[in-house]
């Protein structure tokens, strides 16, 4: 019945009701998988959905089969999304910003947010995505404190320098051990960015540079983020941003507007979020690439 409206479970919650053709668009994608546990009117209990009679039919389809996409690994393309819920958004938000702010539960609530945020993400054919990184592994967050603080004590000159440098390389290495700790279907995803510290530097100092032209921040973000995504490696696909600067302009103040009166903060933040999730896209890479 093509009138069936479908339920699922995801992390202890209820998702739905969707139309069928909509819920057959999250198995496509990869939401709802043959493990997801299912319900629609007229089944006695929760199924997984690979049980239920016509969601998932036959085995996989060998590449190249007709009607279906051959795509490198057997995964299509597409762009990105992310549903974050408005009450989660917030609360795990401002228990990262309390975190931060008394520095010792830093790499614990980091993680904690990693960890909401990537099993809030849909990726095509890439289900059930996790993060994998452990609180023990930001321990160089503290070592990186002690050098800020030692600086401090011996030449309090140096640290609005030496504590710029030092986050920049922080921001760095996060980018790089949250790449590295992404999984799908509880196996680790192979991912790494690789886009050099120099790099990264140079586009900081870009992005330093250009806000004496007010505006010109926008373009050069854009073309940060485009830089960054063409470093992530370990998939047969290229990761693209497709955003221009125009666009992130006008989205980034109406954003500043609406939380200069603080209540809209977590609506205004989350659909701009998801709006930059969106621009993030999975396309085959070129024969040049493959290479």
């Amino acid at each position: 019945m093509a009138d069936r409206a479908w339920f699922f479970a995801f992390q202890g919650q209820q998702h739905g009701p969707y139309p069928e053709p909509q819920f057959r668009q999250l198995i496509t994608k990869g939401t709802v998988t043959a493990e997801t546990l299912v319900w629609t009117e007229g089944m006695a209990n929760w199924q997984k959905a690979g049980d239920v009679p016509g969601l998932f039919s036959g085995p996989p389809a060998a590449p190249g089969a007709p009607g279906l996409p051959a795509t490198a690994g057997g995964y299509g393309g597409g762009a990105l999304s992310i549903d974050l819920g408005l009450w989660d958004f917030t609360w795990r938000t401002l228990t990262l910003l309390i975190g931060l702010a008394f520095i010792i539960p830093t790499p614990w609530v980091v993680v904690m947010y990693c960890e909401w945020i990537v099993s809030c993400m849909h990726v095509p054919g890439r289900p059930n995505l996790r993060f994998r990184g452990r609180p023990a592994t930001l321990m160089w967050y503290f070592s990186a404190l002690i050098v800020i603080i030692a600086v401090a004590v011996v030449d309090a000159r140096l640290l609005n320098v030496i504590s710029g440098i030092v986050q920049l390389v922080l921001y760095w290495l996060l980018i790089r051990w949250f790449v590295a700790n992404i999984s799908s279907n509880r196996q680790p995803l192979g991912l790494r960015f690789s886009g050099s510290f120099w790099g990264y530097l140079g586009w900081n100092l870009l992005a330093f540079v250009s806000t004496i032209t007010i505006i010109g921040w926008a373009w050069v973000y854009t073309a940060q983020i485009r830089w960054m995504c063409r470093h992530v490696e370990g998939t047969r696909h290229e990761v693209v941003f497709n955003a221009t600067g125009l666009e992130f302009l006008w989205r980034a103040v109406v954003t500043f507007i609406a939380c200069a009166f603080i209540i809209p903060i977590p609506w205004v933040m989350s659909w701009l979020i998801g709006w930059q999730v969106s621009q993030v896209e999975l396309v085959e890479r070129s024969a040049d690439a493959n290479a």
